[in-house]
């Protein structure tokens, strides 16, 4: 079926047809359903008809189209390992990074206090956004033209990100990494946090003081920023020169990569 221009859709909306229009773009996706594409951009401040029920929807598709991706991609490597790289990308602060990138703080519909608020830019609106958007498409033309959005929005990540921090989290990778070279595990603490309680921004310090080295990490809970900070760590003891490394053997390995690509597919010959 032919689907409609992206003018026509964003005009059926009442939303500004600049903003749609790029937004449709952007996705590779002119909806044939306007409606879906309404209800997938408005918060439940906005009105009754909201995104939540495709954000359950469209978390289930990501699921499984990240899983069907990693499962072509990494076709040698073990269960529990792809089920940490899915961690990886489907967390909320990647979902929010990539919902930024399509501009969807500009196409969001919010109550006017919410939007006062700055919901516009709260990293867990604009990722439920996207998984909601992600349910909408599947909705609107089906599961293969859902996963080819999933395939088109996580490829640059999967390129850009070094597969070997994807084999741990990055607070056991440091931590192994440490213990290999018998040096004590590192220590955390909360050095500040930040925003309403609702929103709550904690910056985390991982410190290890035999190598004399430090690094902080900013996430939405603890955990997250703990693991930002590990991941700053991991990065720095792996920069490290062999002489630098007290009471480590010179020369020892880094954390082995475990995850093994398959020869590349073509979008087109993906199957489900």
């Amino acid at each position: 079926m032919k689907q409609p221009p992206a003018e026509a859709v964003a005009s059926a909306l009442g939303t500004p047809a600049m903003d749609l229009k790029t937004l449709q773009q952007r996705l590779d996706h002119t909806f044939g359903q306007p409606e879906l594409l309404r209800r997938a951009v408005t918060h439940k401040s906005f009105g009754q008809d909201h995104y939540e029920r495709l954000e359950f929807l469209g978390d289930a598709v990501l699921d499984l189209g990240i899983s069907d991706l990693l499962y072509t991609r990494f076709d040698r490597s073990a269960e529990g390992d792809l089920t940490r790289v899915r961690a990886h990308l489907v967390r909320q602060d990647m979902l929010h990074h990539l919902a930024v990138q399509l501009g969807l703080p500009s196409v969001l519909r919010l109550s006017e206090g919410e939007a006062k608020g700055g919901g516009a830019q709260r990293p867990s609106i604009l990722a439920d956004a996207l998984e909601a958007i992600i349910g909408a498409v599947y909705l609107d033309a089906g599961f293969d033209t859902a996963r080819a959005l999933v395939v088109r929005l996580f490829e640059p990540v999967l390129a850009e990100t070094q597969e070997e921090r994807w084999s741990k989290d990055a607070k056991t990778a440091l931590q192994e990494w440490l213990q290999g070279r018998k040096m004590p595990v590192p220590q955390y603490r909360i050095e500040a946090t930040r925003g309403k309680a609702h929103e709550q921004v904690f910056v985390v310090v991982c410190e290890m003081p035999e190598l004399q080295l430090s690094a902080s990490g900013e996430g939405l809970s603890r955990r997250a920023a703990e693991q930002a900070a590990a991941q700053v760590a991991l990065e720095r003891v792996m920069a490290l020169a062999p002489a630098d490394l007290k009471g480590a053997k010179a020369g020892a390995a880094a954390p082995p990569v475990v995850l093994r690509k398959a020869p590349k597919r073509k979008l087109d010959d993906a199957g489900p």
